[in-house]
């Protein structure tokens, strides 16, 4: 039988093994109840995953192995990136309560938004940053969680900026073509 830190290792990989699902499917769920709208959950849930390759792409380059805590910081970094997501789909929900096309919304909430979803990713990085770069004891628990997190932030960001609101303009032109022809 093993114990000492191999022991706590697999315990924890075992609780992570359900809370890591459990709170992407809790973070469905609020999204969808939240917006009423199967689509906007999903769109919104896209983030999730591009995201994680922005936090894998900065732990590989940093030489990093996937540990406990980096598994922590894709728990935050999720949640950072969700926020983002919902804070420009409500923008470009409410232009289209206005009247305006799918297209139009998405690129003025988009250019409405930049800043508030630019500022949410740059301070959240900024302070990680010292965690990132740390050396000291208790850095190879820091160092992992803060890489995850600042490099899922910069894909993020961008997903949200650029990627989500062309989604959202492609998946909602047909229900716009629709209304028009009516």
């Amino acid at each position: 039988r093993w114990g000492g830190q191999f022991e706590n290792l697999s315990a924890a990989t075992r609780r992570l093994a359900v809370a890591v699902p459990m709170a992407l499917g809790l973070i469905f769920v609020i999204l969808y109840l939240a917006f009423a709208d199967l689509r906007l959950a999903l769109m919104i849930y896209l983030n999730v995953p591009f995201a994680a390759v922005g936090g894998v792409f900065l732990l590989a380059m940093r030489g990093m192995p996937f540990s406990i805590s980096a598994a922590i910081g894709f728990i935050a970094l999720f949640g950072i990136a969700v926020l983002n997501g919902v804070v420009l789909l409500t923008s470009v929900k409410k232009l289209r309560d206005e009247g305006h096309s799918p297209y139009e919304a998405a690129r003025l909430a988009a250019e409405a938004r930049l800043r508030a979803v630019v500022m949410t990713a740059t301070v959240a990085a900024l302070g990680f940053f010292p965690m990132a770069l740390s050396s000291s004891a208790g850095a190879e628990v820091q160092r992992p969680l803060a890489t995850v997190v600042i490099g899922g932030l910069v894909s993020a960001t961008f997903l949200t900026l650029f990627v989500l609101p062309t989604m959202y303009a492609f998946v909602f032109r047909a229900e716009s073509e629709r209304s028009d022809a009516a």
